[in-house]
């Protein structure tokens, strides 16, 4: 029997989510979504969206990194994650309501997330960027820099993707002294794999006051276990569960290689069970409206799929990406808000492969293993997004 978990919204974000609700965007490449495993080229010159007029009461807010960053690829690999910190020196609270990416080195910049950072969480967010040299600091799956005050994935950007507008009555809110974070993921084969090229993207926010209506958004995270064990052929030191999971904390940290310890927990009995489908279920603890959702994994997720109260009569799916691609993790705005009673279940799945790290050219060269929940690029999450209000 499943234990009873945490309330949805007290689960610190772990990685990122993808906060929109009720967006427009363009439709995701059937090409791209089919294949097997993303190559993760550079792009080459796109010309930028054009933005969407403003409504009533909205304003744009134009940002760019502090100073350009010279992205440089570890492990002799082509790719680069990095987190640039910028102020938009908000004096007042305001609602976002929008956002639009800027790359500027296009060829390099293969896409980019932009997270809010609460007042708060500023702090932690300064000291992590001057603790790093350079420009922001090194981050593949995670924008928050404070567990507590987890921050919020409020935008993402693929070549030519248009401004991510939200509903009028809906936005997030933005207290005074809120920072953004723009995760950049960069692809050296532009360049060889060389270090050198620049890049000073920013962001152009859509901001406003809001009304006595407006409805303020939260990002809740479901989370799943991780028990992907060795593929078949593979072998190796990591290949043994335990040696995998030092491997993890070794790396970064204690917090980080006990979250699978406490999925296992929270999702069940404690007891892994190794396969490549993994699930978790979430009481609803009071109600909530969902918007819009989206599905978090890395280089070998598959599939993954959010759902309300399965195997009963009134169960119904919010979120199903049978084909994966990290490449291509946009937001699902919902046809129409759903709303979701105190007491109702929500359930993540994800589906992983260890058979595709023969095939990606960012695994390929590192050893096997047994992965579990981790923020590295050889290991994984399993990561269910719902946008929602809180409350009646």
């Amino acid at each position: 029997m499943t234990k009873p978990r945490r309330p949805l919204w007290m689960f610190a974000l772990t990685a990122g989510v993808l906060a929109v609700a009720g967006c427009s965007s363009s439709a995701p490449d059937p090409a791209g979504a089919a294949s097997p495993a993303p190559a993760h080229a550079g792009h080459g010159s796109v010309s930028p969206a054009p933005a969407q007029p403003l409504r009533a009461g909205e304003r744009f807010l134009n940002l760019a990194m502090p100073q350009p960053y010279s992205p440089s690829a570890p492990n002799g690999g082509t790719d680069e994650y990095r987190c640039l910190l910028i102020d938009p020196h908000l004096s007042k609270p305001a609602f976002l309501t929008g956002t639009q990416f800027q790359p500027q080195n296009v060829p390099i910049v293969h896409h980019a997330i932009i997270f809010a950072v609460p007042p708060e969480a500023a702090e932690a967010a300064h000291r992590a960027d001057a603790d790093s040299p350079g420009e922001g600091w090194t981050c593949f799956g995670d924008g928050s820099v404070d567990d507590r005050y987890p921050s919020a994935w409020v935008g993402t950007w693929t070549p030519n993707g248009p401004e991510t507008v939200l509903r009028q009555d809906v936005g997030f809110p933005l207290g005074a002294g809120s920072l953004i974070v723009l995760q950049i993921h960069y692809n050296l084969l532009a360049t060889g794999g060389k270090a050198g090229a620049t890049d000073r993207s920013g962001v152009r926010l859509r901001l406003t006051d809001g009304t006595a209506a407006t409805k303020p958004l939260q990002t809740l995270p479901l989370e799943a276990p991780i028990e992907l064990p060795c593929a078949s052929g593979e072998s190796g030191p990591l290949c043994d569960r335990a040696a995998a999971v030092k491997d993890v904390a070794d790396r970064f940290g204690p917090g980080v290689g006990n979250s699978e310890r406490h999925l296992l927990n929270d999702c069940g009995d404690g007891t892994p069970v190794p396969g490549d489908t993994q699930h978790c279920d979430t009481p609803v603890p009071q109600p909530v409206t969902v918007y819009a959702t989206m599905g978090h994994m890395h280089l070998l997720g598959r599939s993954i799929k959010v759902e309300v109260n399965p195997g009963t009569a009134t169960a119904r799916t919010l979120l199903d990406v049978p084909v994966f691609n990290f490449d291509d993790q946009k937001f699902q705005p919902l046809p129409a808000p759903v709303h979701l009673d105190a007491g109702d279940t929500v359930r993540v799945t994800c589906t992983h492969d260890a058979t595709l790290r023969r095939q990606l050219p960012q695994l390929r060269e590192l050893p096997p293993r047994y992965v579990v929940w981790g923020d590295g690029t050889s290991d994984e999450m399993c990561l269910g997004l719902l946008i929602a209000t809180v409350g009646n």
